[in-house]
């Protein structure tokens, strides 16, 4: 018999986080689900700690490392399940959190796309994340692009849908090292609205080291080229994408990148973005370097866009 949900799990070199991540699944209220755990080459006890746990429902694939996109499309492709769910291998999940998603599938069926709040979590604090428009109902069915200004509402760990989407959409785009993520969301957005749970059930773990926060090389990101063709017709795609534009744009000033600063200023319109933003983007190099400087006093995940 299928499995309702199929709990996909890329891991590499996760050995500090990976337990309390798998004792979050399996400690989940609902328990009709199978757990796929790809592991991408890792090079320490990652696999060793995945080992230890015999539940039936769990599916260990070893294979090389091929990086975030091969490996959670390798997952997915595995999957038996109605629905796919997310989860990184450093990241921890309410035990409610698949009833959650459970009761929205059930409340709203002619959806495809569901997740819930998160926060994220420091070692010594939790930080709920601050949505903008925040959402007032408890459930809510959501444009992707006009929510997720100032953060995304869809991640890696919270994300549910119905397997079929992925004909529409595609899968992940292995040509991006960092920020496929936001690649995968663009294209959710364009095609189906979210299903929004307004209730932290999800917490990113904070590692300094893990892909997000080490890679900064803005060749390496996403170049959003690929939707110029949707984005004249869709002005919430064109205000969302020029927000991230901007992002790119002083990530590339920041680390002397002057083509790409050049490339993600000339596709945004100016007009999209607010007058501090305008002024940062023309802001000298060690002036944005300075003030990234002070905001990573608290040692908390840094945004480009919202410097």
């Amino acid at each position: 018999m299928k499995p309702y949900f199929s709990i996909v799990i890329p891991l590499y070199n996760k050995e500090a986080h990976i337990k309390a991540t798998l004792d979050s699944v399996f400690n989940q209220s609902f328990k009709d689900f199978e757990a796929i755990i790809v592991n991408d080459g890792s090079t320490d006890r990652s696999l060793d700690i995945v080992s230890t746990f015999k539940d039936k429902r769990i599916q260990i694939i070893n294979k090389k490392n091929e990086g975030a996109s091969k490996t959670r499309n390798f997952g997915i492709g595995k999957a038996k399940g109605k629905f796919i769910a997310l989860l990184d291998g450093d990241d921890l999940w309410n035990s409610g959190f698949l009833q959650t998603i459970f009761d929205a599938i059930m409340n709203f069926p002619d959806e495809s796309v569901f997740t819930t709040a998160i926060a994220h979590k420091y070692k010594n604090e939790i930080v709920p994340v601050k949505y903008y428009p925040r959402p007032k109902k408890d459930t809510s069915l959501l444009d992707y692009f006009s929510h997720s200004l100032s953060h995304s509402i869809l991640s890696g760990s919270s994300i549910v849908f119905n397997r079929t989407i992925l004909e529409t959409t595609g899968l992940f785009d292995p040509a991006i090292k960092s920020g496929q993520d936001t690649d995968f969301w663009i294209r959710i957005g364009i095609n189906y609205q979210i299903v929004f749970i307004n209730k932290v059930l999800v917490y990113y773990v904070y590692n300094p080291n893990s892909l997000s926060n080490t890679t900064f090389n803005s060749k390496s990101k996403p170049r959003f080229d690929k939707y110029k063709s949707e984005e004249k017709h869709n002005k919430k795609l064109k205000g969302f994408l020029d927000k991230n534009r901007f992002s790119l744009a002083i990530l590339s000033k920041v680390h002397n990148d002057i083509d790409s600063f050049n490339f993600f200023k000339n596709e945004l319109e100016i007009k999209n973005l607010k007058l501090k933003r305008r002024i940062l983007l023309n802001c000298p190099r060690l002036v944005l370097i300075l003030l990234l400087q002070i905001k990573s006093i608290k040692g908390r995940k840094l945004y480009y866009k919202r410097l």
